[in-house]
């Protein structure tokens, strides 16, 4: 059912935890399931030094916010609202169509955190 990286993702989920001194901060949470994310972005001259989130979610939520953070790295704004939800899922080597909706949240969780960017 999952790939082989959402199951890694979930495992081992990178950049976990909330980011004191963050530059950017977004939230968004899936009423269809109770998912809720906030990601935690750094910048450090125009473009994200590092990224962490929080999540309350299945895994494939945990998944999508894990790669999301690495999607982030390294992007300016500009870049980062060109990330969609179907990069995330096909960051993750896909997820089930019952499951897109966690790659949704990921990509509304970046755009709240540019909001004003």
């Amino acid at each position: 059912m999952y790939s082989q990286k959402v199951m890694d993702h979930f495992q081992n989920p990178r950049n976990v935890g909330e980011m004191p001194d963050a530059d950017a901060v977004g939230k968004a949470g899936s009423p269809t399931c109770g998912d809720i994310l906030r990601l935690y972005l750094k910048f450090d001259n125009g473009r994200v030094a590092k990224a962490s989130f929080k999540t309350f979610g299945c895994g494939a939520a945990i998944a999508a916010s894990s790669v999301l953070t690495e999607l982030a790295l390294g992007k300016t704004a500009a870049e980062l609202r060109r990330i969609t939800n179907q990069n995330v899922a096909d960051a993750l080597g896909g997820l089930p169509p019952i499951k897109m909706h966690c790659s949704v949240l990921a990509e509304q969780a970046l755009h709240s955190a540019l909001e004003g960017r």
